[in-house]
């Protein structure tokens, strides 16, 4: 297991100082991260929280899982890299009906 979480349903007014404060209950928090839309700079409900160690880790899961937060039950768990995600919401681009080739260096 790794030491970086997953944190997801996070109420929109949380900031990455709340996060902090609640996670460390189960260990040292080395990081947060709250991820913002990059077009609007608005919360998307998500985040990720790194802990000093493997065991707090896991104990955050145990401990926060599943819990109110904020008036939101989160969940936690383990993050995974981002090679081994499941695709989202993407898709095919809607631009010229579908998909479009690249060309060798990034243009199209």
């Amino acid at each position: 297991m790794g030491n970086r979480l997953y944190v997801g349903n996070i109420s929109f007014q949380a900031s990455e100082d709340d996060l902090k404060e609640l996670f460390s209950k189960a260990g040292t928090v080395v990081s947060t991260k709250l991820i913002t839309d990059a077009a609007t700079g608005r919360p998307r409900g998500f985040g990720f929280v790194e802990m000093s160690s493997d065991e707090e880790a896991q104990k955050a899961i145990e401990m926060l899982n599943n819990s109110s937060f904020m008036d939101r039950n989160i969940v936690v768990n383990e993050a995974k890299p981002q090679g081994e995600r499941e695709r989202g919401r993407g898709g095919p681009s809607r631009e010229r009906g579908g998909f479009r080739e690249r060309r060798p260096g990034g243009r199209r």
